[in-house]
């Protein structure tokens, strides 16, 4: 390794040089995130959930219960893995054109996939059990050599997790009556020191076709540069999407009777393999908008590309106001809050963080989280 190479690839990307797709992307996913999660937290005592969507009575509550299930629930994440993929694929060849070797990059990769991973045990335990960076992590730690693999090995690789990822999916889907912990701040966070162990390899597993989805995209640039004709496949994308979303939707909603465990497992699998296609379709989405812009972009282009550039730093404040909201020796608003009221904060809370980041940006700084993370990374 030349000390000018590793001196040139231990920089961090000018802004300026940085493609807008992806960007632009994760800033827009970061509100699919904040409506994923923010009504995980309402409570319903006694009462059987699916996928931790509480039961809903009145038509507003039934149709954004519908809308969240079609359109956010597994495809955000699917979405948000593709794009991590895409990430490392980036940082892979800024390592080769510095004139770095695979094996030092794989070990960065590595390294960079573990301080994710301290990093989503950390959040889980301080603020929510419903970390993905933990889960994130570990598909950088287990497969980051992905990044070489052949196309079809990839690819087979892709139809193998999908089909594993969409069986856990579909067993997680089961009915159940969850309990939203104990009320003291350490038992809570002595709970949420466990459950991640279980929790962060279970949306590993979940998320691995899409991340290797996003190393597949990553090295054909499909978000830097998509190719004429894709517009196509991202319509089939979405519609295969919502089209597979719809059955667990009715049951979630309460537009069909709730039947056993079985045919609501079955729907949640449908819903998980129809998902992988939906989350990478809405990131294509973007980037062929993206194609259309011309710089100088507008406040509104320029202040997500900036949330995107400081996605984990958002990502992170979501949480803060998640804690804040509805924990019981705070706010406490689990019990009052209906689920379109959450649906509501959701969409402030993430419009928050959008002008959070444009601050930081006129202000000239990066993300404080994305800075840590990349000292520890490479280690200055």
């Amino acid at each position: 390794m030349t000390t000018t190479g590793t001196s040139q690839s231990r920089r961090p990307t000018a802004v300026s040089a940085r493609a807008l797709g992806p960007d632009l992307a994760r800033g827009l996913l970061l509100l699919f995130i904040a409506l994923a999660n923010s009504h995980s937290f309402l409570e319903t005592p006694g009462e059987k959930q699916i996928r931790a969507m509480p039961i809903v009575t009145s038509l507003v509550d039934k149709v954004v219960a519908l809308l969240n299930t079609v359109l956010v629930d597994g495809r955000s994440y699917t979405m948000f893995a593709a794009l991590f993929g895409y990430g490392l694929v980036q940082l892979t060849r800024r390592e080769d054109a510095a004139g770095n070797d695979w094996t030092q990059t794989r070990k960065l990769l590595r390294r960079r996939g573990r301080w994710l991973v301290v990093f989503g045990v950390l959040h889980a335990i301080l603020l929510f059990v419903g970390d993905i960076l933990a889960a994130y992590g570990l598909l950088a730690v287990v497969l980051a050599g992905a990044v070489r693999w052949s196309d079809r090995r990839l690819l087979i690789g892709v139809g193998v997790w999908t089909i594993l990822g969409a069986t856990l999916y579909g067993l997680l889907s089961m009915p159940m009556i969850l309990d939203h912990g104990p009320e003291s701040l350490f038992a809570g966070m002595l709970e949420r020191s466990w459950m991640v162990l279980f929790t962060a390899p279970l949306f590993a597993v979940t998320a691995a076709a899409a991340f290797l989805l996003g190393i597949w995209a990553g090295r054909r640039r499909l978000l830097e540069n998509p190719p004429a004709g894709l517009s196509k496949f991202v319509a089939l994308g979405i519609g295969l999407s919502v089209a597979g979303g719809l059955p667990l939707a009715l049951y979630i909603a309460g537009f069909a009777d709730r039947p056993e465990a079985f045919p609501v497992m079955v729907a949640g699998f449908v819903h998980a393999m129809t998902g992988l296609a939906g989350g990478p379709a809405y990131a294509l989405l973007i980037a062929i908008l993206v194609q259309r812009l011309r710089a100088p972009y507008g406040p509104v282009v320029t202040a997500l590309q900036a949330t995107g550039q400081r996605s984990m730093t958002c990502y992170l404040t979501q949480s803060v106001v998640w804690y804040v909201a509805f924990s019981p020796y705070l706010l406490d608003l689990a019990s009052s809050l209906r689920l379109w009221q959450t649906a509501l904060l959701a969409i402030g809370t993430w419009a928050f963080t959008v002008v959070i980041a444009e601050g930081m940006r006129r202000m000239g700084w990066r993300g404080p989280f994305e800075v840590l993370l990349r000292r520890l990374t490479y280690r200055r």
